[in-house]
Formats: structure tokens, C-alpha cells, sequence
């Protein structure tokens, strides 16, 4: 067994969501806006990469870390790796844009970077994680993709919302 890079995380209380679906959310013929909330639903039950555990349930994910201007198609996400070394940054970025990737519209253009001052790597770790072509390149490695599925498995599981329009 490898060892772990961080044996022994601090573990948060996930928060339930608050949010109430209307109606019109209901309705598939009326678009009704993306907003911060809805893009955290999509994220937080990522699975990390080293746990059995949600990226909420480390407090790398954020409500208050996700800003969403549907106006304007942008979205950026921040999130806070559980130590200052950690080896995983990137690939929980990953995880986090690849399953953007597979529930937002295209339309969106999608910022991830690991909080200013949280890892000692951040500015590598965010030029990986918004360079298209490095992206494109770490999906095609099949390895680094079954990871990837494998924490989204459970992001899926418990929070399956897709949107295409």
C-alpha cells in the first residue's frame, strides 16, 4: 500500500443544500440562469483522490470559492488543497473540471485555481489545470482517466445534474 500524503485530514461536516427547485427549474422549456449553488451541488461530492471521503468533507471545495456569471458564460472555481505540499492539487482540479466539463453547457468558460497562498506549487498547478491543451493531454492518458472516473463515481451518485442546453 503507498503511503499516504496526508494520513490523517481534518474532516468538516458536509452542509445540506437549502436550495428548493421551482417549478420553472422544473420546466424544461424555460432556461432558467446558473448560479454559485448550482455548480457547487455539481462539485462537492467529488471523492478525493487519496479518501474515502467528499471534497467538501475536506474543505477543499467551497460554496463561498465558486462565482458564477451566467451573463457573461464565466465560472471560477477555487479550491483549497488539505496541505501545502500536496501532490493531488492537480488532479482534484482535474476531477473538478472534468465533471464541469460533462454537466455545464459549453458555453461556459471555466477558471479553476488552487487558493492564493494554499500550496506551494499553486502558480503550476493553476497554469496545468486552464491550459487546454495540457487538459486534453492528461484525458487522453487512460491511467490518469480511470482515476478521474473514479472519484467522479460518487459526484455522480449522489449529485447527478446535467445540463445541456
Amino acid at each position: 500500500m503507498p503511503e499516504l500524503i496526508n494520513a490523517n485530514p481534518t474532516i468538516y461536516t458536509s452542509k445540506k443544500s437549502h436550495r428548493v427547485i421551482t417549478a420553472e427549474e422544473e420546466d424544461e422549456n424555460i432556461e432558467d440562469k446558473i448560479d454559485s449553488q448550482e455548480v457547487f451541488d455539481l462539485i462537492r461530492s467529488i471523492s478525493d483522490p487519496e479518501h474515502p471521503l467528499t471534497l467538501e468533507e475536506l474543505n477543499v471545495t467551497q460554496l463561498d470559492h465558486v462565482t458564477v456569471d451566467d451573463n457573461n458564460d464565466r465560472i471560477v472555481i477555487e479550491f483549497t488543497p488539505t496541505i501545502p505540499h500536496c501532490s493531488m492539487a492537480t488532479l482534484i482540479g482535474l476531477c473538478i473540471r472534468v465533471r464541469l466539463l460533462r454537466s455545464l453547457p459549453e458555453r461556459f468558460k471555466v477558471d479553476i485555481n488552487v487558493r492564493k497562498g494554499t500550496h506551494q506549487s499553486e502558480q503550476a498547478v493553476n497554469k496545468q489545470l486552464n491550459d487546454k491543451e495540457r487538459v486534453a493531454a492528461a484525458l487522453e492518458n487512460t491511467h490518469l482517466l480511470e482515476v478521474v472516473n473514479q472519484c467522479l463515481t460518487t459526484a455522480n451518485a449522489r449529485g447527478n445534474i446535467s445540463r445541456h442546453k
